[in-house]
């Protein structure tokens, strides 16, 4: 059996979309109504995952982190289209730095794309990262910004590639697709690094990458799963607190699938 524990606050379409998943027999979906019982919940190894749900993330986030002092604990918001049919194609990926304050340095960014790795890696799946910037190859010049942009995305590709050729798990020279992976600077080509099927999208900064989200997953409407927290071996989905009953109901069905791979 599957425990999940997911939060209920204002906004109860979390109750709607628990009731959706009522006939997977081996899953059950208990609800609390407070941040410390869900924190409880994450350190209770009998549970799977844990969902934020409809609760305060602040709270949360800041106790998982306490407890995980010795771990770099990251979010990175995991996006599937394989069951929505609204898109012809299957394509899923993790888009990151999500948070205005995080990615805010070369270090952060190269933690989050091996974590992003790791976790495409889980799945069964190579690693393809794309890093991204403030303008094209060819806009050196245009200003101080976009030309510290540009040299910072060239020396973050060059080092991703250097670590990923010291790391035990990614090879390329390896029958386990998994091992695989891809490195490229699509600079601010983000049209082509989804064409292209990448499947970890590295932003600039989180200013960068949360405007990526909110025209993706808000405007454009690519169903998001919610944030999955990188760097930890305990599953917890960052989800908003004004989630729709289908939104709600896709990251309870990852927590599901993540506890089920575990």
């Amino acid at each position: 059996m599957i425990n999940i524990v997911a939060g209920l606050g204002e906004n109860e379409n979390i109750i709607l979309a628990s009731r959706q998943l009522e006939s997977i027999d081996d899953l059950n979906i208990q609800l609390v109504d407070n941040e410390d019982d869900l924190f409880d919940a994450f350190k209770d190894s009998n549970v799977g995952a844990v969902v934020r749900g409809s609760l305060k993330a602040s709270k949360v986030i800041k106790l998982i982190k306490q407890y995980k002092s010795d771990c770099e604990v990251n979010r990175a918001t995991y996006v599937n289209t394989s069951n929505d049919p609204n898109f012809n194609d299957s394509y899923e990926f993790l888009l990151s730095p999500v948070g205005i304050d995080e990615g805010k340095n070369i270090d952060e960014k190269i933690t989050l794309a091996i974590q992003s790795a790791n976790f495409i890696q889980s799945l069964g799946k190579t690693p393809k990262i794309a890093v991204l910037a403030e303008g094209r190859k060819d806009d050196y010049g245009r200003s101080e910004r976009i030309d510290k942009s540009l040299k910072e995305s060239e020396e973050l590709t060059r080092l991703l590639e250097e670590r990923f050729n010291s790391l035990d798990n990614f090879d390329n020279s390896s029958e386990d697709v998994s091992k695989n992976y891809q490195i490229k600077n699509y600079y601010i080509l983000l049209e082509q690094a989804i064409n292209d099927k990448f499947n970890i999208l590295l932003a600039g900064d989180g200013i960068f990458g949360n405007i990526m989200f909110r025209a993706l997953v808000l405007l454009d409407k690519w169903p998001s799963y919610g944030a999955v927290t990188l760097g930890i071996d305990e599953i917890f989905i960052d989800t908003s607190r004004d989630q729709t009953v289908e939104g709600y109901k896709r990251s309870l069905e990852l927590a599901y699938n993540l506890a089920k791979l575990k």
